[in-house]
């Protein structure tokens, strides 16, 4: 353990805490988000093509809150209005974002793979790690002691007591899904302009699965999740450091061997706690006022 290690999990921890608290608005009231990939890939293209744009990584990342907000209401129509299957649409919105992404990249810059580069001084520095946890101690405030936190709570564990007492349950779903695409897209906007210097084709590589996974170990509440996030972080950071250390007479690992290791961090754990955890009562349910 280093000082440099924790500050590299620190930092590669910060995207997937931003979608993780994302997804736990969604979650709490009551509608499952598996977009979470979706929303933080087109967040993290619309951010590094607005910070190209305007040249300021503030004006980067609203880009990128604002992509993931359109299809968080994109994602929120088919559950919510249309009351499609969550599963299946959450799913649907990942392979849109996988497919949109390079599509837009090519009729921009005439290439699929990524964007031009970000100058350093265009880029976040360390904004979005401090952000990010003042971010968890917000959320820990606001669900606890608000009304509207009780509210999205309500909707995803009782949603008849909270029709009973006079609130659209809808309505708080949709703020929720909203409220959460704008913290995946900033999670995917802090991959493109705060971890690396431009947007590249599927750059999310299961992180929004990562978080997903992260807010389940961290059973739908703030501060387990983003500890859950920075687990999944160190596993990161240690498969960065492990690559070319020389083992077994001065041959390295195989990077292959090495890359899967936070993959199988989430594996082990969704595979030892997931079993503990227990969703909101009301979740992946549609509501039907009576």
């Amino acid at each position: 353990m280093s000082w440099d290690l924790l500050a590299s999990t620190l930092r590669v921890s910060t995207p997937l805490i931003f979608a993780a608290l994302g997804g736990m608005f969604s979650e709490r009231s009551g509608v499952i988000n598996i977009a979470l990939e979706g929303l933080m890939l087109l967040g993290a293209f619309a951010a590094a093509v607005g910070t190209l744009v305007t040249h300021s990584p503030w004006l980067g990342s609203a880009f990128g809150m604002a992509a993931g907000v359109l299809l968080a209401a994109v994602y929120a129509l088919f559950v919510i209005r249309l009351r499609a299957n969550q599963i299946v649409a959450g799913t649907a919105i990942n392979m849109l974002a996988m497919g949109l992404t390079p599509f837009i990249c090519k009729i921009l810059y005439d290439v699929t793979g990524s964007t031009p580069s970000i100058p350093l001084h265009e880029r976040f520095h360390s904004v979005p790690l401090y952000l990010c946890w003042a971010l968890v101690a917000a959320c820990v405030l606001w669900m606890r002691y608000t009304p509207t936190g009780l509210w999205v709570s309500f909707a995803g564990e009782h949603p008849e007591a909270l029709d009973a007492a006079g609130i659209r349950v809808n309505r708080v779903r949709w703020m929720a899904v909203l409220v959460s695409g704008a913290l995946a897209g900033m999670g995917g906007a802090s991959l493109s302009i705060f971890l690396s210097s431009s947007f590249s084709r599927d750059m999310t590589a299961g992180r929004g699965f990562m978080a997903l996974a992260a807010l389940i170990f961290g059973k739908w509440k703030p501060l387990p999740t983003a500890l859950a996030c920075l687990l999944f972080g160190f596993a990161d950071a240690v498969q960065i450091r492990l690559q070319g250390v020389a083992v077994w007479g001065g041959h390295p690992i195989p990077v292959e061997f090495i890359q899967i290791l936070p993959y199988l961090v989430t594996i082990l754990v969704l595979a030892g706690f997931v079993g503990r955890s227990h969703p909101p009562k009301a979740s992946g349910t549609v509501f039907e006022k009576g």
